[in-house]
């Protein structure tokens, strides 16, 4: 190595992060941050860390796109096979977390999962481009193959299987809603004295906040 990894530090600026800015409650922060987030970062604004874990309570984390949300949760779309769906079914909570380094923020989220409706599912799956609704029958998800021959050879069987039809959504492929119990927002700011808000579902559905330190 060239460089000591140590020695890469950024000295992180933003805008205040208030308890004024927050009084709408923590969806309408997001979405205000999230707009901002598709502007300054278009591409990648949606892409989140998601944290699950199996039964034995060991964590496992991946990268995923977000879907949707509104005061129901998060949605993302993913094989209910893959590992991340068998860790679901198994412990349905999860942990996502937000990165926009432009911006220097990042948003926690955390909470219950469940899958949602079929019929949401489909409507998602239905607008998704040809060759990633052919991908959803394609990969096996997580599954070790011999290699990459493999996977082009099913890809070839599903093309001419579907060719000049509508393809449907595979029963095993299809969305999942985290609910928020804990949404944590973070600005980066000089010196490592960020700002960090945390909302906090209650019992009665009522968000409490507060502030921590850095």
């Amino acid at each position: 190595m060239t460089r000591n990894i140590a020695d890469i530090r950024r000295d992180y600026e933003g805008g205040r992060l208030d308890e004024a800015h927050t009084a709408q409650g923590p969806f309408a922060l997001f979405d205000e941050w999230f707009s901002l987030a598709m502007e300054q970062e278009p591409k990648d604004a949606n892409a989140m860390t998601l944290a699950t874990a199996d039964s034995q309570g060991r964590p496992h984390a991946r990268v995923v796109l977000l879907k949707g949300f509104d005061e129901r949760g998060m949605v993302f779309f993913t094989n209910y096979h893959s590992h991340k769906g068998s860790e679901l079914s198994n412990v349905p909570f999860a942990a996502m977390t937000f990165w926009w380094p432009s911006l220097a923020r990042q948003v926690r989220i955390e909470g219950p999962v469940e899958q949602i409706a079929l019929e949401e599912s489909d409507e998602y799956f239905a607008s998704r481009p040809r060759g990633s609704q052919l991908g959803a029958w394609i990969a096996t998800q997580s599954v070790v193959i011999p290699d990459r021959h493999w996977i082009e050879e099913r890809q070839k069987r599903f093309e001419q299987a579907y060719e000049g039809q509508e393809i449907p959504r595979p029963i095993h492929w299809g969305g999942y809603r985290l609910s928020p119990e804990m949404i944590e927002f973070w600005q980066g700011q000089p010196s490592r004295l960020h700002d960090r808000i945390r909302f906090e579902r209650r019992d009665g559905g009522e968000w409490g906040q507060f502030r921590l330190a850095p």
